[in-house]
Formats: C-alpha cells, sequence, structure tokens
C-alpha cells in the first residue's frame, strides 16, 4: 500500500479528469467525468472534488499531500482562479484553489492545462530530458507551452503567453480572443468543424451528409478527420486548408523560438498523419534562417493523461524537495 499520494486534475471545456500519483509519478488511479460547464462552477467544482475523493480511494493511499491542478485558461495561478467563460461557459472570477482548500486541507497548485502538459510529456512522455521543449496541444482550440530546463516559461506577473491566439491572418475569422484570424480561429478542432459546416452544400455527395444525418450542427472535428482519411472531397478539401495554418503557425513558432522538441498532443492530434505533409513544407521552407531540420517534431506519447501527469509534476516536485511533508 502506498502511504501518500498526490492528485493531478485536468480540466477541459469538455473533460474533467482525476489521477492519483505516488512520489515516483505511477499513477495508481484515474477517472474522468463531462464537465458540463454552462451548469456553473459550483457543480463542475463539485464534480472535481467527487473526482479527486474517488481516485485517492482506489489508490488505496493513506494520505493525499496535494493537488495539482491545470485548467483552460485563462488562469491566475497566483490568486487561485479561473476566469474562462469562453470555453468554460459561467466560469468567471471561480476560486478554484480557495474550493479545493476548504474541500481536502492540503496544498493546491494551479496552472494553465497547456502548461501542465507540456510538464507531463516533459516528466513522463516524449520529452523527456529534453532542455527547452514547446508543446502544442490542438483539441477544441489550441494551446501552447514553452519548457524550459523543467520549469514552465512565465511571462510579465507570471502570466501564460498564448500561442494559440497570435495572429496568422487579420482578415480570417473572428475569435472571442477579439482578433481576427488568429491561429486557434483557423486551425483548431473548432475551425475545423466550422469550416466543414460552412462548405456542407457545395458538396452534396459528401459522406459528411450522411454521417451527420443532415444535420450540420452534428458535424465535429473527429468526424472531418475521419471522413478525410477515406478520401470524402470536402473533409480532404477541409483538411488541405486547415493544415496550411496549421503550417504557417507552427512555422512562427520555429522562427521564435527554435526549440530542441515540438511536441504535438491533443485529441485532434490522433489524426496527426493529416497534418504531417504541411509541417514537412514548413520545416523545408523555413530551415534557411535557423536550424529547423534539426529540430524534433513528434507526436505526444501521454495522450489525454498528460495534463494529469504535469498536474501532479507540479506538486511532487514540492513533495520531493520536502517543501510539503
Amino acid at each position: 500500500m502506498t502511504d501518500k499520494i498526490v492528485v493531478g486534475v485536468d480540466l477541459g471545456g469538455t473533460i474533467v479528469r482525476a489521477g492519483a500519483f505516488d512520489a515516483q509519478g505511477t499513477m495508481l488511479a484515474a477517472r474522468e467525468t463531462p464537465i458540463e460547464a454552462a451548469r456553473g462552477p459550483e457543480a463542475g467544482l463539485r464534480k472535481m472534488q467527487g473526482l479527486i475523493e474517488q481516485v485517492s480511494a482506489e489508490s488505496k493511499a493513506k494520505s493525499l499531500v496535494g493537488i495539482g491542478i491545470g485548467a483552460s485558461g485563462p488562469v491566475d495561478p497566483i490568486r487561485g482562479t479561473i476566469n474562462n467563460p469562453f470555453t468554460l461557459p459561467t466560469w468567471e472570477d471561480v476560486r478554484v484553489v480557495d474550493w479545493m482548500i476548504k474541500a481536502f486541507d492540503v496544498p493546491i497548485t494551479l496552472e494553465n492545462d497547456a502548461d501542465v502538459a507540456a510538464l507531463g510529456e516533459y516528466w513522463k512522455g516524449a520529452g523527456q530530458s529534453v532542455q527547452r521543449l514547446y508543446a502544442i496541444t490542438l483539441g477544441t482550440g489550441i494551446g501552447t507551452a514553452l519548457i524550459l530546463d523543467g520549469e514552465i516559461y512565465r511571462g510579465v506577473d507570471g502570466s501564460h503567453p498564448d500561442g494559440g491566439h497570435h495572429l496568422i491572418d487579420p482578415l480570417g475569422p473572428p475569435c472571442y480572443c477579439g482578433l481576427h484570424g488568429c491561429w486557434e480561429s483557423l486551425a483548431s478542432g473548432t475551425a475545423i468543424a466550422r469550416e466543414a459546416r460552412q462548405r456542407l452544400k457545395d458538396f452534396p455527395e459528401s459522406s459528411l451528409w450522411l454521417n451527420s444525418g443532415g444535420d450540420e450542427s452534428r458535424i465535429d472535428a473527429q468526424m472531418v478527420t475521419d471522413a478525410a482519411r477515406q478520401g470524402d472531397p470536402l473533409a480532404t478539401s477541409v483538411m488541405g486548408k486547415i493544415s496550411h495554418y496549421f503550417g504557417l503557425g507552427l512555422a512562427n513558432i520555429v522562427l521564435l523560438f527554435t526549440p530542441d522538441m515540438i511536441v504535438l498532443g491533443g485529441s485532434v492530434m490522433k489524426s496527426v498523419d493529416l497534418f504531417l505533409p504541411a509541417i514537412k513544407n514548413t520545416v523545408q521552407e523555413i530551415d534557411v534562417m535557423v536550424p529547423a531540420s534539426r529540430i524534433l517534431i513528434v507526436p505526444a506519447k501521454l495522450g489525454n493523461l498528460a495534463g494529469m501527469y504535469g498536474a501532479a509534476y507540479t506538486v511532487i516536485k514540492k513533495w520531493n524537495a520536502g517543501v510539503m511533508n
């Protein structure tokens, strides 16, 4: 029996996951549930609390020494708040750390979900022992994070730099961030679905008509990537356009940071093969100005577990350093 554990929580716009870990980073138990953010933050926090209690019990540990939380941003790690009505509707100035301290009376860390996913890959995934790791999480949105020597790179006031919203095309579609044509608005899972819905009427023979039951609102990124792999003309065209924009954004990341490794994760990156031609073209085109060809671009290894690993790591580092007893 493990005496002590930490719990890593990964709070996304759709799913919340929790995993129990020992001091060496072995996952002992894990659970997930829909967050149903629109029901309000209190309902969501109770779900999180229930998951933490469940995995703690399933780990059979004697005590819980800390909880790490990675949440879809914006988050404020210093104040311990989530202020994200964009991908977590109704979640404005939610004091998640205070809630969890009251519930469990243990130290709590809070970070952006992209940061903890990157930490997870650095610690136990594809980026182990890499000095400069840039992680891109492509799902409903685009999350990015830079890990330098095992530490999250932070901006002014400890803020999280958000590469997912850097500008690609000022004439592009609007985004909740306030820009038109940012990377997320052009190359995310949401962008894939939007592009397919808008062009469906021009492709009456597309399998997406049948797969969606004729209801455009049912088309999601997974449906489009599946259809593209089967050669559907609409889906193939959509993925070609999205991959082009993804490649442009990746080029900017390479030129700005020239990391040792770029790790590609997130639900949409389960279809990473559809993006590889654009990625390869990007690397070839910019190898003149920076040593782009020497940068390793690899799929994430931990999949949807990365956020839990990384969130747990923020606590385990303090635990192993003797900061917590």
